[in-house]
């Protein structure tokens, strides 16, 4: 298989960067040694030629050749074993496959993960295997099963626990799997043992480097050794002993810079001497502020998931006893009234093994069930039952009350409590982070992380001391609408510092009435023909489709008024209504983009700016150290053709992008390869050039994409703008607050400005909003200003607008600071600070704005509405003595 085919092979699985290098690696090794793939070699041979393309290489440490590939947990090592099989066999025509798993639990997981249409299947997106998808062989039916030809697939995947093969049984028998059949004709262990092309892959591998396991491994006599683990060393009475056949280490602090794991951040109160306190009392305090932290997790993950309209993530914490007896004091204390007045009792499971029967098997479902947010349980008590194979998302607080000094238990258990539940970072700093609770210990868990040799790098939280106000709650803020048509605030408002207005409708049947109007007039927005605004609604025609329509919903019994002594006279009641939804509506039209006719695309020709490409030849295994962390990395030349010419090595990577076709782009990456060369020509001599094209192709061709993608077009006969809804209800928006908080005035001056995000601001006029939130003090002010200038205003909640803007070959949705409408005019408000004004991200959202409010202003100005304009504003011009109009006339992007 060529590179273009791993690259190929890479998309179609969607492989992470580190999982990309590690299948990178093993094209290497056999591109190296391809007798490596021959049932006949020379090992020690093989050792020495993998040995100078890999530093960290220096031993198989088996009788057979076995690779190591370092990962941390988190990053996808069972995904990468379906990347490594899919390789194995469509390159190199390998057909039988032995997976090992050193636990019933992960074993398990195992087979549901190889097993077709299951959510995390790991050969999703590989053509080859969707009708004939591999044979899986288990430690349960291999006897049925191993040796069954199988017309519909070539290849066959056995999957085992490590027991089935190392373990002797009563009697000093063999286990069962070396037994002689007498319907297989011989042990199935002899059989995979005598497979000329086995290729054995190894889940968690520190697990089998005692001499039961080796012996065991080195009698199945596999052709290739595959290695995965996340801690590549055994301990031992000496200390740590290093695996001697990595050939890829991608360590845990690694996997955190890279956004692929939570960030674990130590947890200690301010000026806190631990030195003051009994054991006891140091154990209840950090047990009440891990609590506290997980309390506010779960009010800041209900509001991410409301905001952005995910699935709720259900935090839990955990708890690391020291044995059986104390995890039963702590379940004790916790399910205590004294004990947060026993809120927590029955949200709580001790698991350990002091366990059995009954008890045992409620233990174990809960803690499988532990990520359902209809499960109850909120903490987990542990004692030291907790290994690999328990894979959880939503861990986001951890209590040690238990030493922890090994680096395995640090890597192990704090390694694998940091996987996202959203598979990627969020942005959102509770969202992403692990906090561990260690007041006792902070100084020392701190060295220890900035000590080279260790895997973690942690982040400081300092809390204060608690407080009777601290608790937080999310907050669901509607529009105003729903207030006023409601005839009072939402039950979560109950803290707005606006006097209440006084009510519209005088009773819960008017209410009632008022309520079935919204909910047809909505019904119209997605009718631009019929109202292309909102003011269309007061045309007497409409309002009368309305009325007849909330008529027949109370005739036909569709909804039944509350009784009330007077009559109830529909018609004024719905013109009040519609009234009351145009007052409170600032006109956004659903707009969508339609390419018409034949479409075409490309690059335009261009000047590359290589500027910042200085790269030097090297020679192979090139060390980098980091001075932050000692953390070392390698750098190997790339094994590969010669080409011809030294435009060829460029051509050649950047075909290899899915969206760069050589027939209809040849003319544009030669002359993009040609200026490159002639750069690099610039500096080096002629073998140099060949020498950093040779090694670094790949990186160029990412740096000439990335200026392409820039200088990309798209033409059709004619593009289309469709109006899919003439106006848009406003949406609510979910706040987190303190619960006792006081809501401020918009004029109110804040001191400590860094905790103005924490604030609710009220006292509006002029907002469709009662209750706003600020990023800044910059918006405040704005704010100010608005209320005095605008006829109404809001801040946008995500998925208002739907605007979306280019980041790269990503499009993420726009959300604008502020909305505003005058009198002659609706305005799209952005607050940046003077240094991002040239931005280029904010660049790319401000074009994605203009273009919206140009075919916004096209549908409205046709319909009797008003112009949108969009504005980009300094931070440092937002003042009070500048009046609205001023703005407008500045700051207007077009």
């Amino acid at each position: 298989m060529k590179q273009r085919s791993i690259e190929n092979l890479t998309g179609r699985l969607s492989l992470r960067m580190p999982q990309r290098e590690s299948l990178e690696a093993l094209q290497k090794a056999i591109a190296t040694t391809p007798g490596i793939l021959h049932p006949k070699r020379d090992v020690p041979g093989l050792l020495e030629a993998l040995k100078t393309e890999f530093a960290t290489l220096t031993d198989f440490e088996r009788d057979f050749p076995s690779l190591c590939f370092a990962l941390a947990t988190g990053v996808g090592k069972t995904r990468l074993m379906g990347a490594f099989i899919s390789y194995l066999h469509l390159a190199h025509g390998i057909s039988n496959f032995f997976v090992l798993a050193p636990n019933l639990t992960i074993y398990n997981k195992l087979i549901t993960d190889f097993t077709p249409n299951t959510p995390k299947y790991v050969f999703k997106g590989i053509s080859e295997f969707a009708f004939n998808s591999p044979k899986i062989i288990t430690g349960d039916d291999y006897e049925t099963k191993g040796r069954v030809f199988d017309v519909f697939t070539s290849v066959s995947i056995n999957i085992f626990n490590i027991s089935k093969i190392n373990s002797e049984v009563r009697g000093g028998k063999s286990p069962k799997i070396k037994r002689l059949s007498e319907y297989l004709g011989d042990s199935y262990f002899n059989y995979l043992a005598e497979l000329p092309d086995l290729v054995l892959l190894m889940d968690e591998s520190h697990r089998y480097r005692a001499d039961a396991g080796v012996r065991a491994l080195n009698e199945l006599k596999p052709l290739l050794g595959l290695e995965l683990t996340a801690t590549p060393f055994t301990e031992s009475t000496k200390g740590t002993v290093p695996f001697k056949n990595v050939v890829v280490d991608y360590p845990l602090a690694k996997a955190m810079d890279d956004g692929f794991v939570k960030e674990p951040a130590v947890v200690t109160r301010r000026n806190f001497d631990p030195k003051q306190y009994t054991t006891e009392e140091l154990e209840r305090i950090k047990l009440m502020d891990g609590i506290r932290l997980h309390e506010t997790t779960k009010v800041e993950l209900l509001t991410y998931s409301r905001e952005n309209e995910v699935p709720v993530v259900k935090p839990f914490m955990l708890v690391i006893a020291r044995d059986t007896t104390h995890a039963k004091q702590l379940l004790d204390l916790m399910e205590s009234p004294a004990f947060f007045e026993g809120r927590y009792q029955g949200k709580i499971i001790q698991v350990d093994s002091s366990k059995t029967g009954a008890a045992e098997e409620e233990m174990i479902t809960r803690l499988l069930a532990v990520e359902d947010h209809d499960e109850p349980t909120e903490v987990v008590i542990h004692v030291n039952m907790l290994k690999e194979g328990w894979d959880v998302t939503n861990l986001y607080t951890i209590v040690p009350l238990r030493a922890a000094n090994a680096r395995t238990l640090i890597e192990q258990s704090i390694g694998r409590d940091l996987r996202l539940p959203y598979g990627k970072r969020t942005g959102v700093v509770a969202v992403d982070r692990l906090n561990i609770v260690a007041h006792d210990r902070f100084q020392e868990i701190i060295d220890e992380a900035n000590n080279p040799q260790n895997p973690l790098r942690l982040k400081q939280v300092i809390l204060d001391a608690p407080s009777n106000t601290e608790k937080q709650k999310s907050v669901v803020v509607p529009p105003n609408l729903e207030r006023l048509i409601n005839g009072k605030t939402s039950t979560e408002n109950k803290t707005t510092s606006n006097p209440e207005t006084l009510p519209i409708f005088k009773n819960m049947a008017e209410i009632a009435v008022a309520q079935i109007a919204v909910s047809e007039l909505h019904k119209l927005q997605h009718q631009p023909s019929t109202a292309p605004t909102s003011k269309a609604l007061l045309n007497n025609a409409v309002q009368q489709r309305i009325i007849e329509s909330v008529t027949e919903h109370l005739t036909t019994g569709q909804q039944n008024l509350p009784n009330e002594q007077e009559p109830v006279d529909v018609a004024e009641i719905v013109k009040k209504t519609i009234d009351l939804m145009v007052q409170q509506t600032i006109d956004i039209p659903r707009i969508v983009v339609v390419p018409k006719g034949n479409v075409s695309s490309g690059y335009k020709l261009f000047k590359l700016d290589l500027s910042g490409l200085n790269l030097q030849p090297s020679e192979r295994d090139i060390i980098l150290q980091s001075l932050q962390t000692n953390e070392q990395a390698f750098m190997n030349s790339q094994v590969g053709l010669t080409e011809r010419r030294p435009e060829d090595y460029i051509v050649h990577a950047l075909i290899d992008y899915d969206d760069i076709s050589y027939d209809d782009h040849a003319d544009l990456i030669y002359d993009l390869a040609t200026q490159t060369v002639d750069y690099l020509n610039s500096y080096l001599s002629e073998d140099e050039v060949n020498n950093v094209l040779s090694n670094n192709r790949q990186l160029i061709a990412r740096t000439i994409y990335t200026q392409m993608t820039e200088n990309f077009w798209e033409k059709a006969d004619d593009y289309e703008v469709e109006i899919r809804s003439g106006f848009t209800p406003l949406k609510s928006c979910a706040y987190t607050v303190a619960e006792n908080q006081p809501i401020y005035s918009y004029r109110d001056t804040i001191a400590d400005k860094s905790k103005i995000k924490q604030m609710l601001f009220g006292n509006f006029n002029n907002c469709l909003y009662p209750l706003q939130k600020f990023d800044s003090d910059t918006e405040r002010r704005f704010a100010v200003i608005l209320e005095r200038d605008a006829q109404k205003w809001f801040k946008p909640a995500k998925g208002q607008f739907q605007i979306y803007y280019k980041d790269g070959i990503e499009h993420p949705e726009y959300i604008p600071d502020f909305v505003a409408e005058a009198e002659d005019y609706i305005l799209m408000v952005e607050t940046k600070s003077q240094a991002e004004m040239a931005d280029k991200k904010v660049l790319s959202k401000a074009n994605a704005a203009i273009k919206w409010c140009q075919n916004a202003s096209s549908h409205l100005l046709k319909n009797g509405g008003k112009t949108w304009k969009y504005l980009l504003i300094p931070h440092d011009e937002v003042k009070e003595n500048f009046q609205l109009n001023d703005y407008l006339r500045k700051f207007e992007k077009l």
